[in-house]
């Protein structure tokens, strides 16, 4: 019977062009900034530890998870939201208590091939994966270890 562990797992969306597995595997880590929704940034301040493991899914084009990585901080300021140069500024978020919040993610590994969102929708064992959940947009978000394992596996196979 498998351990108990203490870490969460989660899923991550970026539109490849933006940032992609790519980079990540180049920058080796990278702070989660620019989340501009309230309960994705809920999960990176309350629910997201160091340790935790993340998958990491291209959300535009060739829609799939490409790839993991590992929660690297704990969370802070997302200093993209005090930056009047970046498309992610917010004038009213504070250094003293700000607004939004991210974590750093490091790399950890690219699959050979990509799992497909197609595939996820289709296999039955995904089911109630919140990936899958029609108008679900958040850019971070739970999965559970249930749905992690499988999607490990099936990436691992390739």
């Amino acid at each position: 019977m498998p351990q108990a562990t203490s870490h969460r797992y989660w899923l991550v969306k970026s539109e490849a062009n933006c940032y992609s597995i790519d980079d990540l595997k180049r920058d080796k880590k990278t702070a989660w900034e620019g989340v501009r929704n309230y309960t994705a940034r809920n999960f990176m301040r309350d629910s997201m530890k160091k340790g935790d493991l993340v998958l990491f899914y291209h959300s535009v084009e060739e829609t799939g998870i490409y790839g993991l990585a590992k929660v690297a901080s704990a969370p802070h300021a997302d200093e993209s939201a005090f930056n009047k140069k970046d498309e992610h500024y917010d004038p009213k978020s504070k250094r003293e208590a700000p607004t939004w919040i991210c974590v750093d993610l490091a790399f950890v590994k690219k699959f050979n091939m990509p799992l497909s969102l197609a595939e996820i929708k289709i296999n039955p064992a995904f089911s109630g994966m919140q990936l899958t959940m029609r108008g679900d947009r958040l850019s971070v978000q739970p999965v559970s270890e249930k749905h992690f394992m499988l999607a490990l596996k099936k990436l691992e196979a390739r």
